[in-house]
């Protein structure tokens, strides 16, 4: 049985509702390489003296800031680097962002799915069909390249009827490399507000992360290739 479109819409309206409260009241200003500086030391004296509630609430906040789509999420891989090294501040925002998305995922498929596909076009339809059918390898392809908004990569395989268990083990595995490369680039970050120098972040579209990442990416299209070749050749 259908459950009520109230009860479908609620999980995504509450998402929906938290990011329009955080632009609404500019609570991105508290979130800045600034306010991180001038705090850097009462904060690494804080997660030092409380490491395992650090954990919990690092992992809690970060899935968080994915499931409501908050502006910030630049941020946070960096600073679990930054708080916890560089590999376990990778495995943290893995987990948090992970849980995040698979919150986000969720929403979207119990909100929009029955009336996406209800409206989609015959060229849409074949389209969905398509991606299905090799949907692990392509959500980690767009996981691994980071050109793709992450918010929107989280919401398509919803509405393209993708299910749950490949989504999550695709983004799991996808962002664990970009997830290394913020959080490496955040564990310097101690040097360099002792300098008074501020992070730069796009070194992820540096070519010497961006090209491994894009090599990455296609090697997790090798399988849809393969098999579509295959067909080529097998058809008369």
């Amino acid at each position: 049985m259908t459950s009520p479109l109230w009860r479908r819409l609620t999980p995504a309206a509450i998402l929906l509702t938290g990011l329009a409260l955080f632009l609404l009241f500019g609570l991105e200003r508290y979130f800045s390489f600034e306010m991180l500086s001038r705090n850097h030391a009462q904060l690494t004296a804080w997660v030092a003296s409380n490491s395992a509630l650090a954990v919990v609430l690092f992992v809690l906040a970060y899935a968080l800031v994915v499931a409501f789509s908050l502006p910030i999420a630049i941020i946070i891989t960096p600073l679990g680097g930054f708080l916890f090294g560089m590999w376990m501040g990778a495995t943290l925002s893995v987990i948090g962002a992970t849980l995040g998305s698979v919150a986000v995922f969720l929403a979207a498929r119990s909100a929009f799915y029955e009336l996406f596909h209800a409206r989609a076009q015959p060229a849409l339809a074949r389209f969905e069909e398509g991606f299905r059918r090799d949907a692990f390898s392509y959500l980690l392809f767009l996981r691994l390249v980071p050109v793709f908004p992450f918010w929107l990569v989280n919401i398509v395989p919803a509405l393209l009827g993708m299910r749950l268990g490949p989504y999550t083990v695709a983004t799991l595995i996808g962002i664990i490399p970009a997830a290394i490369v913020y959080a490496g680039a955040g564990a310097s970050f101690g040097l360099l507000f002792d300098r008074g120098d501020k992070p730069d972040l796009a070194i992820i579209f540096e070519w010497r992360f961006l090209l491994p990442l894009l090599g990455l990416g296609l090697l997790a299209l090798l399988p849809v290739l393969y098999t579509r070749l295959r067909e080529r050749k097998m058809s008369p």
